[in-house]
């Protein structure tokens, strides 16, 4: 924590109270890079002296590992008519932590936001509008903890009621609302608004309505005192019509609210210097080191062993999005690579989780995948590549090449989002002032994916000293999450001295 410590000495203003409302949190519950956020940004703050309160659905698994709880107070919540129970707990310890319990909403095993048929929740609307409602009443002091927020941080479509529903109070928290993916916005049925007995008011084109259909993130868009995305490229793209998915307008009309923080990544839990999940352990002194983890995940894998295989490595979801179907087009091409070896590691869309195994049972001695995720096995796919494959078609952050960065593995990433703003193109410019730390290129297409993996390739056949140079300056990058905290209490504090005037009055 001494990162932390030589922040917190910077941060000399008076403590905020801090209500941090989001769907999931590591280590609890994770699907996606929320989770990740979730379970390190308020820690930091935490340790920033904030008075930094997380509140999550109260789902099965995150009941087990926050045991032990305690019942706190009895909510009773509109549009509900079973009373709700707030159990409080920690997160490791130390942050304190609400859980919203509505058995017949979040008792369910598994994804919170999926059934076992991959299929979204019916009743998402219903699950996650309680939730908000529950943060509201926490937000306004009314859940009987003697304790009210200076600020709500609400996270993501599932959290998007809570500004338009604390609009209108004269005694409420500001609100700052983070976009982590604008392609997942909470769009329901018109019938459903009426449904979750929201204000009337609320409906309409200035409000929650979008094309005659309820969306919970628009609440968020319209009526936070401020805005921000997960990265600086991703808050000016999210402004286009390419990535704005219909909200750009809007988006462009609060662009004066609008801000991008660079997520961080928490350099404890990975860190290949000290990683519980490694074999071997190294740091950008000792970075030869790093060979003895490609071949045990080889070995681990049923691959050749074999340190000067060019290992790929990729870990996420099998979605679009992540430009899976770009890798899978190139597959057969990287097969034919001599001494090219591919582990993959992630699940999804059924199409592509059956190529995947169809490629690992083709191409035994090249490729091995594992359909699912494995925490463990992430860290291991870090440890052991050269390099990481991120083809994204959009990132917003991208934490997976933060990850690759630390771990000495090279990344290949598509020049959009977080990712334009993290990696470094090897150029001759680039490699000249030190500053290369991956392969960059621009169109989605596998052409351009192909041409980046061939550009790794030849680097890598150069003198072993250039590539360990290229390796180790991404080791040696900070991308910890102390400085984009800083940056979180500076929005903080312009949405509390500055609230917003909203298109609804």
């Amino acid at each position: 924590m001494d990162n932390i410590a030589n922040f917190s000495s910077k941060e000399s203003q008076s403590a905020l109270k801090i209500l941090f409302a989001t769907s999931e949190a590591q280590p609890l519950i994770k699907t996606g890079g929320l989770a990740d956020v979730a379970g390190s940004l308020p820690p930091t703050l935490h340790h920033l002296n904030h008075d930094i309160r997380l509140i999550l659905p109260a789902y099965p698994e995150v009941v087990e590992k926050a045991i032990p709880l305690k019942e706190v107070a009895t909510l009773h919540l509109s549009g509900h008519s079973e009373p709700i129970r707030l159990l409080s707990g920690t997160l490791n310890g130390e942050l304190p932590l609400y859980l919203v319990d509505a058995p017949g909403l979040f008792d369910r095993p598994g994804n919170p936001y999926v059934g076992p048929d991959g299929k979204d929740w019916p009743d998402n609307a219903q699950r996650f509008a309680l939730f908000c409602r529950a943060i509201v009443a926490m937000g306004l002091n009314q859940a009987g903890q003697n304790w009210q927020p200076d600020i709500i941080h609400c996270n993501d479509w599932q959290t998007g009621l809570v500004p338009p529903l604390l609009h209108h109070d004269g005694n409420r928290p500001a609100t700052l609302f983070t976009i982590h993916n604008l392609a997942y916005q909470g769009i329901f049925d018109q019938t459903v608004f009426q449904k979750l007995k929201l204000p009337s008011e609320l409906w309409s084109h200035d409000g929650l309505e979008f094309h005659g259909n309820l969306s919970f993130i628009k609440g968020g868009l319209v009526f936070a005192d401020r805005l921000n995305t997960v990265s600086p490229t991703y808050a000016q793209e999210i402004c286009t019509s390419e990535f704005g998915y219909g909200l750009e307008g809007l988006l462009r009309y609060r662009r004066d609210r609008l801000s991008g923080v660079l997520n961080g990544i928490d350099y404890q839990y990975w860190n290949p210097a000290a990683d519980p999940y490694i074999h071997q352990h190294f740091d950008h002194s000792s970075f030869e080191l790093k060979t003895a983890n490609k071949l045990l995940l080889q070995k681990e894998m049923g691959l050749p062993q074999d340190e000067s295989a060019f290992l790929l490595g990729y870990i996420g979801r099998l979605v679009e999005q992540k430009g899976v179907d770009l890798i899978l087009d190139l597959l057969p091409k990287l097969a034919q690579v001599e001494n090219l070896q591919v582990v993959m590691l992630g699940s999804g869309i059924a199409k592509f989780e059956e190529a995947m195994s169809d490629a690992s049972e083709r191409y035994l001695d090249n490729m091995a995948i594992h359909i699912g995720y494995n925490e463990q096995l992430a860290h291991r796919i870090e440890a052991a590549s050269d390099c990481f494959l991120m083809p994204s078609r959009f990132e917003p952050c991208g934490l997976n090449q933060l990850y690759s960065l630390r771990y000495g593995t090279v990344p290949i990433v598509r020049r959009t989002g977080g990712l334009a703003d993290t990696v470094v193109d090897v150029t001759s410019h680039s490699l000249l002032d030190g500053s290369a730390t991956g392969f960059v290129f621009d169109r989605p297409t596998a052409p351009a994916l192909w041409k980046a993996i061939e550009r790794a390739i030849e680097f890598h056949h150069r003198p072993s000293s250039w590539w360990q140079k290229l390796a180790t300056t991404g080791m040696q990058q900070d991308f910890s999450w102390p400085a984009s905290a800083i940056q979180y209490v500076k929005l903080y504090r312009e949405a509390i001295l500055n609230p917003a005037s909203t298109l609804v009055s």
